[in-house]
């Protein structure tokens, strides 16, 4: 391959992962305690990607900056958004046309974890004749996503974005990884919102210019709590981690413990737990199926399950935390609180 670039779209906001992601990007929501976006750049360094844009907002370039992922040898510039004004899903790779050049290039949604050849569908785009090559995954529930159905091999017949259920022409959806040729530029206007999805996509399809990839292995998008809770379940399949010499607790695996975790008497830590740097849990707690973000207080006999904390929060005596609940950044919760199924605590809010 020749100088590739990636561009990765990260402008949104990330409503669906709220309160977590109303003091950070999606982007840097962490998965076993690395940054979604540093696994997607080490992936794309792999891959023989050289250069990666990042299509944000000036608030999640904020962040990204002061994160200082590790780059893995990539070039990583920015392309920012225009202030109040949301581009949609094309709207961004049109802002971005003076970065990506004059060459076919990558582009990827930025809330996925995945196990894509990102250059066997770089070599099947450039072998063919198409504008778009999309990486396409088999789903079981396909109304969800966006929906293609392949001719000819390869060829894109139809895509139809979020059919009604039951309506679905296959159940091969867009993966939200595609190959683009410098040509399709001239298909996305300037100066509004515009959805790969709904008006690009379809036209390509009329000028049999949609091709189509198919991918296995590993996929995951992190939009909803429950689907960040789980990629982390699946990734700590693959990455246990190893408890600290101390004892006087026990961790049941898989778990992962961050740098400078404190874990007092008779708490059982897991199985599928993920505890961020400096994580501080008190005597007789136990965590089970939740991440824990860095620099959290857990006090004594809490006990905490299927549930995301954010950073720094702080969590009191005997507090129960049940399924689906989230406590944001900063947020507290009082001594003996019982916080019932799917509660969200907002950032820096004092509850019980």
């Amino acid at each position: 391959m020749n100088h590739l670039k990636a561009l990765i779209l990260i402008g949104g906001f990330g409503t669906r992962l709220r309160p977590l992601s109303c003091t950070r990007p999606k982007a840097l929501f962490p998965i076993i305690n690395k940054p979604l976006l540093q696994w997607t750049f080490e992936k794309l360094a792999e891959n023989g990607v050289d250069e990666v844009i990042l299509a944000v907002n000036k608030l999640t370039q904020f962040h990204i900056r002061q994160n200082r992922l590790p780059r893995c040898g990539l070039k990583v510039r920015f392309s920012i958004d225009p202030p109040k004004m949301p581009l949609g899903t094309a709207g961004p790779i049109k802002k971005a046309q003076k970065l990506l050049g004059k060459e076919p290039f990558l582009v990827l949604n930025g809330d996925l974890i995945t196990e894509i050849d990102y250059k066997a569908l770089y070599k099947s785009h450039k072998e063919g004749k198409a504008l778009a090559t999309i990486a396409l995954h088999e789903e079981k529930d396909p109304s969800r996503y966006g929906v293609a159905e392949l001719v000819e091999g390869d060829k894109i017949k139809r895509f139809v974005e979020k059919p009604p259920k039951g309506t679905e022409p296959s159940n091969l959806i867009n993966a939200g990884v595609y190959v683009l040729s410098p040509k399709i530029f001239d298909f996305i206007p300037t100066g509004r919102a515009v959805s790969m999805e709904r008006e690009i996509f379809p036209k390509l399809v009329e000028n049999n210019s949609l091709f189509g990839y198919k991918v296995e292995g590993l996929w995951i998008d992190i939009g909803k709590p429950e689907e960040y809770l789980e990629t982390n379940r699946l990734l700590l399949e693959a990455y246990n981690g190893k408890p600290p010499k101390r004892g006087g607790f026990e961790c049941k695996k898989p778990f992962v413990l961050g740098k400078g975790v404190s874990i007092g008497e008779n708490s059982i830590i897991g199985p599928y737990v993920v505890l961020g740097k400096n994580v501080t849990i008190g005597k007789n707690v136990h965590i089970r199926d939740s991440v824990v973000f860095s620099y959290a207080k857990i006090d004594d006999d809490a006990d905490i399950c299927g549930s995301l904390i954010g950073e720094a929060a702080r969590v009191g005596k005997k507090v129960k935390l049940t399924k689906g609940c989230i406590v944001a950044d900063n947020a507290k919760i009082k001594d003996e609180a019982l916080i019932s199924e799917k509660i969200q605590v907002c950032p820096a809010k004092e509850i019980g």
